[in-house]
Parts: structure tokens; C-alpha cells; sequence
């Protein structure tokens, strides 16, 4: 299948030439179905912390984005409690064939570090983000100690 090739060629790219802050690794030797592991940024609440995410690639990809899921609880306007989180490139009326799953996981990184309060999917925390900033990183930092630390 073309797809398990092109999703096979993007994890071998990222484990030659990793990313800053990302790891990849397929579940239990399936290759539609990825663990990325992403370190919370230096400049944000969520530093120190590993998050999970699941990234689950359809036999339709890279015509139909992959579900992405963080799987590790975090305080942030743009991630439910279930872990669905709001990125543009990877709502279907966005998502394009030639976007890879680096970018994904480096646009969840920048998302980590630049909250988007105008595409939240948690109104209550996008209005404490816009509104009291400090109480908004102290609750961020407190999810990531209990959650996130490794």
C-alpha cells in the first residue's frame, strides 16, 4: 500500500534526523498507529513535561489526515480533557497531501508554546489564557508537574 510506504519513509526520516523536543515510535509494530513523545517547551508552562500523543494514520493518508490525540492530561485552551486538540492543518478542510507528520507534530509543539484563545476547544481556559495569564501558566504548570513529568 502506497500509504504504509509514505507513512514507513516519514518515520524513518524523523528517527535518521530527529526533531528538537519530538520522538517517534509505532505501536506494538504498527505502522499506521504512532507514540510521539514531545517535550514541553523551554519559554512555556508546559516545560519539563513528556507528553503523549497518539497519531493514528488512515489507510486513506496522505489523502485524509491522521487523528492526533494527546493522551497525556494538559491544561491548555486548544486540548479537551479527552485529548482532542484543535490544529489547523489537520482539519480536513485544511489538511493537504503533501503535509507530513513532523509538521503536525511540530505545529502541536508551537501550539504548546502560542495558545490560539480564538480556536479554542476549552472556552473556560481560553478565557483565563486571555484574561489572567498568571493563574492560567500556574494551572498549566501544575497539570504538567502531575501529568507530564517523566
Amino acid at each position: 500500500m502506497a500509504s504504509s510506504k509514505r507513512i514507513a519513509k516519514e518515520l524513518g526520516d524523523l528517527t535518521k534526523e530527529p526533531v528538537q523536543g519530538i520522538t517517534v515510535e509505532p505501536k506494538e509494530d504498527n505502522i499506521y498507529k504512532w507514540t510521539a513523545k514531545l517535550q514541553g517547551p523551554a519559554d512555556s508552562p508546559y516545560a519539563g513535561g513528556t507528553f503523549l500523543v497518539d497519531v493514528d494514520f488512515p489507510i486513506e493518508y496522505p489523502f485524509k489526515s491522521p487523528k492526533v490525540r494527546f493522551s497525556t492530561r494538559i491544561y491548555h485552551p486548544n486540548i479537551d480533557e479527552a485529548g482532542n486538540l484543535c490544529v489547523g492543518i489537520i482539519k480536513s478542510e485544511a489538511w493537504k497531501p503533501s503535509t507530513k507528520a513532523v509538521t503536525i507534530l511540530l505545529s502541536i509543539l508551537q501550539l504548546l508554546e502560542e495558545p490560539n484563545p480564538d480556536d479554542a476547544l476549552v472556552a473556560s481556559i481560553a478565557e483565563l489564557f486571555n484574561t489572567d495569564r498568571a493563574k492560567f501558566n500556574k494551572t498549566a504548570q501544575e497539570y504538567t508537574k502531575k501529568y507530564a513529568s517523566a
